[in-house]
């Protein structure tokens, strides 16, 4: 089944004409990145160029992902805008509140019990606007995008940071938070800062035991986690053309790890090959109709160094398996290298639980590969030392893999398959023995490896790397191990030596499914009744943030000096806490609970300025809010990284702080305090950082001139009757200032609407 096929055909039907529009007031070649964005221009057809990092544009996205976690607080406000259906093609994924325990069936079946009312609520909401909806079990919301959704030259935008997975289908694929989504769903503009050009041109082929994971487990290396902000990253050169479809996804999907606004990959036979193999033959042959507009131009190509801002090139021949980690995404370490590496840091050697899949790397050809070592542990005789699991991406692959005879050789080695869903990935993992805070090591595919995040366990040490060597890895138990070069001892005393992984790219007797779990929406959803009960803990209607008094801020507290990397899942954890996604009150009793009090080196410890006694982070916040205290939180460089979760936004504006003040934002996380109404301000002197004071007052004594281009002036009033004032940044234009002036983007929404 094609979706949206009219929709495609009407795009591909404009496009090149945009293309075209494009390159004449551009005056130059086209990257790929910027046919896409000036053909999504929300005025049509481009009258004027746009300057990269600089120029804020209006897009008009093609349609709107939303998985579980995210879509209710997205559709919670979306219920707000007064729209009776949405104006785009848009989706729900129940991917993100099944935790994994005892296994697939098992774990959904709890699943559907506990979160009962969050799916009901989901579904009518999603009957109601004309929403898709993907029922639990269906599979990870990026990896189903990309089986039904995504197409060359689309634009989209989703709920999750890993939105960009759909990049490995050559759309431009962008995470945002739910504020967003409700944008475009209510058929408004969205704004996005043009963004800058990363070129990475990829020569040779991959060999042996290195994949596609290993390319952006490089990359990330190179960039590091912000490395990539504020830009899109297009992959080009034969060595792109050669990854298979999925391959190039999973590069995509872990763009969103080096800070990047997304990556992709031009038009080519093997995006036709997988677009045939998913049942969308009539969307591969629109595109190869248009395939020249589908890809960069020529001369970009020939000569990136004059169409990007940035260019890296890579030779997949030469290129090296990776392990990256513990506790970051961008710490890179050849597999050569990492006995050394573990013994210089001390980390852990031994590998007590291998983990494959997630959205990152659950395709057939991640799964066929991993399944060939599996096969060869069995024929060798070999004992599998590590615990092991595999997280299919959607029922369909669940599906074909099992008729493949994959889950069964899995299982003959002691592996166990958990649900379609995210799982250990995003911390929806009832590991056991966790709660012992034992210092151990994992091994997965997935994309991101916070302390804390998988198994809520600040000692283990998380890496990733490739489906293949996180098997490798599992069966001999050891970190160090280099299955390239090293030799394991076999039940019988005897030494063998794992052969190179053998899979295929796609299956060949094709996909296949029972029951994909899929829910089309009501033809007519006006007369349906979405309700939610008023005691309910996991749902709770938003009320409004209140607008903006046209004065200055004055007697602000500081809530929080955070010190060092603030993610969001310090600002606000997943895991447990999964479950009150929709409801902003009691998940709030998590906010920054995970960051670092400057002051203390403590996370929850911080000191109430009412008392003199210190309190956790949400309890504090409370007793301020409760006085009419305005607070303040500082933070250190790449604030917000990781998710797109908004909530990270949403619970600081619902428990009264009114400034987010940093050296630097992650993209998204920015945007998501603007969008709801928050001032995120920049030091514009770093070192200022340093001067912020436990028990100061502050007051930003020029708000009442928010001009777009214009620092304001923060005030701190220290306990020794001293003054000093600093200067702080902003990125806000006059939209964004409508923003934060009615309250929120939301708030200036329904004004408009009404």
């Amino acid at each position: 089944m094609v979706h949206d096929l009219q929709m495609i055909k009407n795009i591909y039907q404009r496009f090149p004409a945009r293309v075209a529009a494009a390159r004449k007031v551009v005056g130059k070649p086209l990257t790929l990145a910027e046919k896409i964005l000036y053909a999504h221009l929300f005025d049509g057809e481009a009258a004027q160029a746009y300057q990269r990092g600089v120029s804020y544009v209006n897009f008009a996205p093609d349609r709107v992902a939303m998985q579980d976690a995210t879509a209710q607080m997205a559709l919670l406000q979306f219920m707000q805008a007064g729209k009776n259906s949405t104006a785009v093609p848009s989706t729900v994924h129940c991917d993100h509140l099944i935790t994994a325990k005892l296994g697939a069936q098992k774990d959904l079946d709890t699943a559907n019990d506990v979160n009962k009312e969050v799916y009901d609520f989901l579904a009518s909401v999603s009957n109601k606007y004309g929403i898709g909806f993907w029922k639990p079990g269906a599979g990870i919301i990026h990896q189903v995008v990309l089986e039904n959704y995504a197409f060359p030259g689309g634009m989209m935008i989703g709920t999750d940071s890993h939105t960009v997975n759909a990049g490995g289908l050559g759309m431009v694929a962008i995470g945002v938070g739910g504020a967003d989504a409700v944008d475009v769903m209510a058929g408004m503009a969205w704004e996005l800062k043009f963004p800058k050009l990363i070129g990475i041109k990829l020569t040779g082929r991959l060999n042996g035991w290195t994949s596609a994971k290993d390319v952006i487990l490089k990359v990330a290396g190179i960039l590091t986690v912000k490395g990539g902000t504020g830009a899109i990253v297009e992959y080009f050169g034969e060595g792109a053309r050669s990854l298979s479809c999925t391959g190039k996804g999973t590069i995509c999907n872990m763009g969103a790890e080096i800070g990047a606004t997304t990556s992709t990959f031009g038009y080519d036979q093997k995006m036709a090959d997988y677009l045939r193999a998913t049942g969308r033959a009539e969307v591969a042959a629109l595109a190869d109709k248009i395939a020249g507009d589908l890809t960069g131009d020529d001369e970009v190509y020939a000569n990136p160094d004059k169409y990007f801002d940035q260019v890296i090139e890579l030779n997949l021949s030469e290129l090296e398996p990776h392990i990256n980690g513990p506790f970051t995404p961008d710490l890179a370490t050849p597999l050569s290298k990492m006995k050394e590496m573990a013994e210089k840091h001390g980390w852990p050697v031994k590998v007590d639980v291998g983990l494959i899949g997630s959205c990152t790397n659950s395709s057939y050809e991640d799964i066929s590969r991993s399944a060939s070592l599996a096969a060869q542990a069995l024929d060798k005789n070999l004992q599998v030392k590590g615990e092991f699991t595999i997280t299919p991406g959607s029922e369909q692959v669940r599906y074909t893999i099992e008729r493949d005879g994959f889950i069964d050789t899995f299982g003959k080695i002691g592996g166990v398959v958990l649900a379609n869903a995210c799982g250990p990935c995003i911390g929806q993992w009832e590991r056991h023995g966790a709660d012992k805070k034992e210092k151990n090591t994992i091994v997965t595919s997935f994309n991101r490896n916070f302390a804390k995040r998988n198994d809520g366990n600040p000692n283990t040490h998380g890496f990733v790397a490739s489906p293949e060597i996180v098997t490798a890895l599992a069966i001999s138990g050891d970190l160090t191990f280099n299955p390239m070069t090293d030799l394991l001892v076999n039940k019988d005393g005897l030494k063998v030596k794992l052969d190179e992984p053998q899979g295929w790219e796609l299956p060949p007797k094709g996909f296949d499914v029972e029951d994909p779990l899929y829910q089309a929406p009501a033809a007519d959803g006006s007369n349906m009744q979405v309700v939610v009960d008023p005691k309910s803990d996991r749902l709770q209607l938003l009320t409004p943030f209140q607008p903006w008094d046209g004065k200055n801020l004055s007697g602000m507290k500081l809530l929080l000096k955070a010190k060092g990397k603030c993610t969001t899942d310090h600002i606000s954890m997943a895991g447990p806490w999964l479950r009150f996604r929709g409801h902003l009150d009691n998940i709030s009793d998590n906010m920054l609970t995970g960051a670092v009090n400057f002051f203390n080196e403590k996370t929850d410890s911080i000191k109430n300025l009412l008392t003199g006694e210190y309190g956790k982070v949400p309890a504090v916040a409370r007793a301020y809010k409760a006085t009419g205290i305005p607070t303040i939180v500082v933070g250190d460089e790449n604030y917000g990284e990781g998710s797109s979760r908004e909530h990270a936004a949403m619970e600081p504006r619902h428990l009264g702080v009114k400034v987010v003040l940093v050296k630097s934002f992650a993209r998204i996380h920015e945007t998501n305090l603007k969008k709801q109404g928050m001032l995120a301000l920049t030091f514009t002197n770093p070192a200022d950082y340093d001067k912020i004071r436990e028990d100061d007052s502050l007051d930003l004594i020029d708000l009442e001139n928010f001009t777009p281009g214009v620092s304001l002036t923060l005030r701190l009033h220290h306990v020794n009757g001293s003054t000093e004032d600093i200067k702080v940044g902003h990125t806000y234009n006059e939209a964004q200032i409508a923003w934060f002036k009615a309250g929120s983007a939301l708030n200036l929404i329904r004004q408009q609407q009404k």
